[in-house]
C-alpha cells in the first residue's frame, strides 16, 4: 500500500493505492472518510491520478459533508437522556431511567436506558454495548439467512458471522476459515443495506477478487445494489 495526493482546484486530496490483480481501477471512501484506491499493477500511476482527479468533485461532496457534520456532534457518548442513535436505519433519542431491573427496550423512536444508577457512566456503556452486540448478532444473521437462499445452488458454503470493530470496511470475507466479518457500526443502517453487505461477502467465496465476474454476479443477484452501496458511504457513514 503506498500513499499519494493529487491536487484537485484548490484542494488536495490523499489516497492509498494498492496493486493487486483487478480489472478495474476501483475508488473507495472508507468509513473513517479515507480513500482507496485498487489497479492492477500495470496501470500506469499518472494514469490512476488522473482517474482520481475525474472523481474529485465527488470524493470533496462527500468528504466536506462529512466535515461539516462532525464538529456538531460528539466524538463520544455519554449515555443521557436525549443523546441521538442510529438503529437499522432511524434516529432514536435515549432515555435513561432508573430501576432495579437493567435492560434496554426500543419503542416509537426512543431507546430506554434501565439502569440501577443513572449516573454510573461504565455500566450504562456496558450495557448498551452489550444490547448493540445482541441485536447485531440477530439481525446479521437473519441477513445471512435471507442472502444464503440466493448463492447456495452455486456452490457457495455457508459462514459463520463474527462482529467486529473495523475502521477501513463494513465487512471482510475469510475463505479459508468459512467466516464473515461484519462491522458492528452496520447496525445502523437499514436492513436492505446489510443484506447489501452480507451478500457482497458470499459472492467473495465464489469470486475473490472485484473483477467482472464479481459485480456481474452481484448485478443478477441484486440489481440495486448501487443504490444500497450509495446509502451506506453517503449517510450511514457520516454517524462513524
Amino acid at each position: 500500500m503506498t500513499k499519494h495526493t493529487i491536487t484537485y482546484g484548490d484542494k488536495k486530496i490523499d489516497f492509498e493505492l494498492e496493486r493487486k490483480d483487478v480489472k478495474n481501477v476501483n475508488l473507495n471512501i472508507r468509513p473513517d472518510m479515507s480513500i482507496k484506491v485498487s489497479a492492477n499493477y500495470e496501470v500506469p500511476l499518472e494514469y490512476i491520478k488522473s482517474f482520481v482527479r475525474e472523481n474529485g468533485a465527488w470524493i470533496l461532496k462527500n468528504t466536506d459533508y462529512f466535515k461539516k457534520f462532525k464538529p456538531e456532534t460528539k466524538s463520544y457518548k455519554e449515555y443521557v437522556s436525549g443523546e441521538s442513535f442510529k438503529y437499522l436505519g432511524r434516529q432514536y433519542r435515549l432515555k435513561v431511567e432508573k430501576s432495579e431491573i437493567e435492560t434496554i427496550k426500543y419503542l416509537r423512536g426512543f431507546i430506554y436506558l434501565y439502569v440501577k444508577d443513572t449516573n454510573d457512566f461504565k455500566r450504562k456503556e456496558k450495557l448498551f454495548k452489550n444490547w448493540l452486540n445482541e441485536r447485531a448478532n440477530i439481525r446479521f444473521n437473519k441477513s445471512l439467512d435471507n442472502m444464503y437462499q440466493l448463492v447456495k445452488s452455486f456452490d457457495i458454503p455457508k459462514p459463520d458471522i463474527k462482529i467486529r470493530d473495523m475502521k477501513a470496511r463494513w465487512g471482510s470475507c475469510y475463505r479459508k476459515d468459512k467466516v464473515i466479518i461484519l462491522n458492528l457500526e452496520l447496525i445502523k443502517a437499514p436492513k436492505y443495506c446489510i443484506d447489501y453487505v452480507v451478500l457482497h461477502e458470499l459472492i467473495h467465496f465464489k469470486y475473490k477478487n472485484h473483477d467482472n465476474n464479481f459485480y456481474t454476479f452481484l448485478s443478477s443477484l441484486m440489481p440495486d445494489w448501487k443504490k444500497r452501496k450509495k446509502i451506506l458511504d453517503e449517510e450511514v457513514i457520516k454517524d462513524l
